[in-house]
C-alpha cells in the first residue's frame, strides 16, 4: 500500500507555497558531504534533511536502509515507509525533532548549499519515444511526402537502449560531443565538434525493485517496480545523429550525456495529479491495457540562459499530459520479452512536446531543423542550436490547492569540445 499525503497537512518547516517541496512532496536525493562520504536525504522547503542523521540520532527507523553504506542498497530500502517516517517527524505538531534543537541543527541542512549526486545508481537506461506531438513533428520534418508517423507507433511504446555510463547530475558542465557529419553536397563525412547540439525534454521513472529473467511485469502491477520520477534532459547532436542513425538508430549522437534532475519524486507523491492520458487509438494489445489512468499532470518548462544574459527565458511550456504512452506501458513493454531489470534502471519518456509552438520540447522544433531563430529579449541574441557557454534549466511541478509537488531545476551549461 502507498502513502499519499493530504492536501491538507502542513509542516513544522515553513514553506512557501510555490515551493517545489511540501510535506506532500518529500523526495529523495543523495548529498554530498566531501570527504568521499554522501548522505540520503529528503527535502522540505529550503532545507534538505540528512536521512542517515535522523536514524543515528534516534528519531527514525532504518526501513531496510544500511546506514553504512549509503544509498549502494537502494533496492532494499522501503520507500514508502520511510517516507511515512519522515512525514511524522516533520508535521506540524510533532515535538520530536522540531524540539530537538542539537539534532535539528545537524540534519537539516540548507538545500542550495549542497552538492547533489544521482539520485540512484543507473545500471541501465533506456529512451523512449512516447511524446507523440514530438514524433510527428520529426516526421514532417524528415519524411514530409509520408505520414508523420510511422506503422507501428500507435501500437507499441519505440524505445532504444541508452548509455547508463554518461548519465549526470544537474550542474555537471555538458561538453559539446564530436562526431562524424555529411552535409547533403560533400562526397565525405568530415569529423568535429556537432554544430546542431540540442536539448530533450523529458521525464523519467527510476526502479525499485527488478523482475526475473523471462518474467514480464504486468501492467496491473508496473508502478509497484516504480521508485519514483525524475526530470531528464537527453542531449542530442542532430547532425551526428542524421549521418549515423540509419538503419540501427541512435548512437554517438545520443549517449555522451543525458543530465538528469537531483530529486526522485515517489509514485504515491504524484497520486492526487494522476489523469487519463490521450485517447489511444487504436486500442492497444491487451498485455499494454490498464485499469486505471496511467498519466500525471506535471507542468513543464525549459528556459535558456546565454552568457550574455542575466537571467534565463523561457521559452518552452508544457506537460506530461502530451505523452502518448504512460510509465506503465513503457515498463510492461521493456518487460514484455522477458527482459530481467534491476533495482536503479533509468526509463525515459521521449521527448515532450505539446501542439503549439511554444510548447515544443526540443530545439529542433522550436527552431524548426534551424529555418528559424529565436530571439533571447534581454540581448537580442539568436539561437537556432545550443551554442558554447548556453545553460539550459528544465523544471517540472504538479500543481494542487495551495501547495505544489515539484522537482526543482535541472540546469547544466555547455561546454566547448575538447
Amino acid at each position: 500500500m502507498g502513502f499519499v499525503v493530504s492536501a491538507g497537512s502542513k509542516s513544522w518547516v515553513k514553506v512557501d507555497p510555490d515551493s517545489h517541496f511540501p510535506i506532500q512532496n518529500l523526495p529523495f536525493g543523495v548529498a554530498d558531504l566531501g570527504d568521499e562520504s554522501q548522505t540520503l536525504v529528503t527535502r522540505i522547503g529550503d532545507f534538505a534533511v540528512d536521512i542517515l542523521g535522523l536514524i543515528e540520532g534516534g528519531v527514525l527507523v532504518e526501513y531496510g536502509l544500511d546506514e553504512s553504506d549509503g544509498y549502494a542498497e537502494i533496492g532494499k530500502i522501503n520507500f514508502v515507509e520511510l517516507r511515512r517516517g519522515l512525514y511524522d517527524l516533520l508535521r506540524e505538531g510533532n515535538p520530536k525533532l522540531r524540539d530537538n534543537s542539537k539534532l535539528k541543527k545537524e540534519v537539516m541542512l540548507p538545500a542550495e548549499e549542497l552538492h547533489m549526486l544521482l539520485p540512484m545508481e543507473v545500471p541501465s537506461f533506456v529512451d523512449f519515444y512516447s511524446g507523440i506531438n514530438h514524433a510527428s513533428n520529426v516526421g514532417k520534418m524528415f519524411r514530409p511526402d509520408m505520414p508523420p508517423l510511422l506503422p507501428n507507433y500507435r501500437h507499441l511504446p519505440v524505445g532504444y537502449n541508452g548509455r547508463a555510463s554518461s548519465i549526470v547530475p544537474s550542474d555537471v558542465p555538458i561538453i559539446r560531443p564530436k562526431g562524424q557529419t555529411k552535409s547533403p553536397d560533400a562526397e565525405m563525412p568530415t569529423f568535429g565538434p556537432t554544430l546542431e547540439l540540442d536539448f530533450e525534454l523529458e521525464l523519467g521513472f527510476f526502479l525499485i525493485e527488478g523482475n526475473e529473467f523471462g518474467e514480464a511485469i504486468p501492467i496491473g502491477r508496473a508502478e509497484e517496480f516504480m521508485a519514483g520520477v525524475v526530470l531528464v534532459n537527453d542531449w542530442s547532436a542532430r547532425d551526428v545523429q542524421r549521418w549515423e542513425y540509419q538503419p540501427l538508430g541512435p548512437f554517438l549522437a545520443k549517449s555522451f550525456a543525458t543530465s538528469i534532475s537531483p530529486w526522485l519524486v515517489t509514485m504515491d507523491a504524484l497520486e492526487p495529479f494522476r489523469i487519463p492520458g490521450p485517447a489511444q487509438d487504436p486500442e492497444p494489445l491487451p498485455y499494454l491495457r490498464g485499469a486505471k489512468p496511467a498519466h500525471f499532470d506535471i507542468v513543464l518548462e525549459v528556459a535558456l540562459q546565454t552568457e550574455r544574459m542575466t537571467a534565463p527565458q523561457v521559452i518552452s511550456r508544457t506537460g506530461a499530459r502530451e505523452l502518448y504512452w504512460s510509465f506503465a506501458q513503457q515498463l510492461v513493454h521493456q518487460t514484455s520479452n522477458g527482459t530481467p531489470t534491476e533495482p536503479g534502471d533509468l526509463y525515459a519518456s521521449g521527448t515532450i512536446s505539446g501542439i503549439e509552438e511554444g510548447s515544443f520540447g526540443s530545439m529542433l522544433e522550436l527552431a524548426w531543423r534551424g529555418s528559424k531563430a529565436i530571439t533571447m529579449s534581454e540581448t537580442g541574441e539568436e539561437r537556432r542550436f545550443i551554442e558554447d557557454g548556453d545553460t539550459v534549466t528544465m523544471t517540472g511541478y504538479c500543481q494542487g490547492r495551495g501547495y505544489r509537488v515539484g522537482f526543482g531545476t535541472l540546469s547544466n551549461q555547455v561546454m566547448p569540445a575538447i
